[in-house]
């Protein structure tokens, strides 16, 4: 069975890495951006089955970054978790305008992670 991939989009290290190890021990294979550029960048470079992208990160923000993505035809229907520290229901549509899928606020519960990764990309627990 091949491993569903998951694009993780932080400009926070340990969050990369504390999102990386959930997703990995639930059998997804990961990689990793530090912004919106690079996140952009990576996403029209290969193929994913789920995209996680913080809100608030330098050079290019979630928004956008989401927004870009949803105007590629590629990538248009690529699920899209925006993660943010924002709770406000402003922000919470402001991303859902932009092309989010699912809008969580961190910090994020590993359990609620990982169901959402497997509920977006069809994967099956393990």
């Amino acid at each position: 069975m091949s491993h569903k991939r998951i694009l993780v989009v932080d400009d926070a290290l340990t969050v990369r890495l504390f999102y990386r190890d959930v997703l990995e021990r639930a059998g997804f294979e990961v990689t990793e951006a530090g912004n919106g550029i690079e996140g952009l960048e990576r996403a029209l470079g290969d193929h994913f089955d789920l995209l996680l992208v913080d809100i608030n990160m330098p050079l290019m923000d979630g928004y956008e970054m989401v927004r870009h993505l949803r105007e590629d035809p590629g990538l248009h229907s690529v699920p899209v978790v925006a993660i943010s520290t924002e709770a406000k229901d402003a922000d919470v549509e402001r991303a859902y305008r932009a092309g989010a899928n699912v809008y969580m606020i961190k910090p994020v519960r590993p359990a609620r992670l990982t169901h959402t990764a497997q509920l977006l990309t069809g994967a099956r627990a393990s």
